[in-house]
């Protein structure tokens, strides 16, 4: 019995992040939630009672993935290609995992009710900043302030272009923007930042380890759904 309540109660939960997501916190429906769950009302108001109170649950899970995500992205020597290995794995979630979408839908729903997922992801981003300028990874002038805004910026940038379709052109698209913004943030390191060569462009400022693609095994799992 036990088990079978927690079968319902976690397919409400994916259903109501399926509303959630699609149709944000007013437009979603109970009603709908239920038939997307093969359940009834009455299952649905057992385990959760409210709809606010089964908008904060899938909040929390979507909280409680990204933070998952993010334990388990594979460290890199330098901070830079960490960064771009980030802010790919955000767009991942946001863009494959319901309960992400939904929780970003709800805060933009209910701003000041729901959490932000920037309390989980922009701390780490924070980190990885001042490791670079420990590092002295970062282009003289480049304060991790500075970075920091325009990176938050592109990651949310990238986390609300979810809709648009993955595949090697978004992937292009993606490595073409990330070289354009390391051009911007990274030191030279042939210590000869943003002067000209002899052929007129400016020296190159992209370490080979940190716009090289990503490696997928860095970020694949996290977008993936939990079995």
């Amino acid at each position: 019995m036990q088990e079978r309540a927690a079968r319902t109660r976690q397919a409400v939960l994916e259903a109501a992040a399926d509303e959630f997501a699609e149709r944000g916190y007013e437009g979603a429906s109970l009603q709908r939630m239920v038939w997307r769950a093969a359940t009834s009302i009455g299952a649905l108001t057992f385990h959760f009672g409210t709809k606010t109170a089964l908008a904060e649950e899938v909040s929390a899970g979507g909280h409680a993935r990204f933070e998952r995500c993010l334990a388990e992205l594979a460290a890199a020597p330098d901070p830079l290609r960490e960064l771009r290995t980030l802010i790919g794995a955000l767009a991942r979630l946001a863009h494959e995992d319901t309960f992400v979408r939904a929780t970003r839908r709800l805060e933009a729903d209910r701003p000041g009710e729901v959490p932000p997922l920037t309390e989980v992801w922009l701390p780490v981003l924070r980190g990885l900043l001042d490791r670079a300028h420990d590092a002295q990874r970062l282009r003289p002038g480049v304060s991790p302030e500075d970075a920091l805004a325009l990176l938050a910026h592109l990651a949310e940038g990238a986390m609300a272009a979810h809709g648009a379709t993955r595949d090697s052109a978004w992937d292009a698209v993606w490595d073409s923007v990330w070289n354009v913004v390391l051009h911007g943030l990274a030191a030279d390191r042939t210590g000869q930042t943003g002067e000209a060569d002899q052929t007129g462009r400016t020296g190159r400022t992209d370490a080979p380890d940190a716009t090289e693609p990503t490696d997928v095994t860095d970020v694949t799992e996290c977008g993936a759904e939990p079995a």
